[in-house]
């Protein structure tokens, strides 16, 4: 009984995405029939070879190597404090031992905080680096005339010519290198 609702649901499946490759294939039939250009962009090519992205790539490690130099030096205080507790009587360990706590704490604090901060600043720059990118391919796209630039990992078979990916490249990193002037 449960292998026949799974075969009938692999079977329903099967044919949803038949018939969205259909209509797929249909609108690029249309589309060349028509004489509209279609081409295609290697996405994760683009956004790597961004210059802006490995600016923000250098930025992002120089400020966790800081960030880095600055724990380190939390915890050699935390070394030291136990270091120096492990020659105190009981009286003192106690005294020491809240100092350590205390320390470690911040540690916990500056970590968390560190982290949070570089994730968010990450993620901003990452969505202003790909707003950067899908707006040049629209403005490339209708200033060229085309109907659709796909990202190239949809595609299994593209004809050089119909790739715009250094096109597109040479367009952010000349728009970068300007506005960094």
């Amino acid at each position: 009984m449960k292998g026949d609702l799974d075969m009938k649901n692999l079977v329903s499946k099967f044919v949803i995405l038949t018939f969205l490759i259909t209509i797929f294939l249909s609108i690029f039939n249309v589309a060349y029939a028509t004489g509209e250009k279609i081409a295609y962009i290697d996405f994760a090519k683009v956004f790597d070879d961004y210059n802006k992205t490995k600016d923000f790539d250098k930025q992002l490690e120089e400020k966790g190597n800081t960030k880095q130099s600055q724990r380190d030096k939390l915890v050699a205080e935390i070394k030291k404090l136990k270091s120096e507790m492990d020659l105190m009587s009981e009286k003192g360990k106690e005294a020491k031992q809240a100092a350590i706590d205390e320390k470690f704490k911040k540690l916990q604090d500056f970590d968390r905080e560190t982290k949070d901060a570089l994730r968010k600043e990450r993620d901003d720059m990452l969505r202003q680096i790909l707003k950067e990118i899908k707006d040049v391919v629209e403005d490339f796209g209708k200033k060229e005339g085309y109907f659709l630039i796909l990202d190239g990992r949809a595609i299994l078979y593209g004809k050089e010519g119909d790739n715009l990916t250094d096109k597109i490249l040479k367009i952010l990193n000349d728009r970068y290198g300007k506005s960094k002037r």
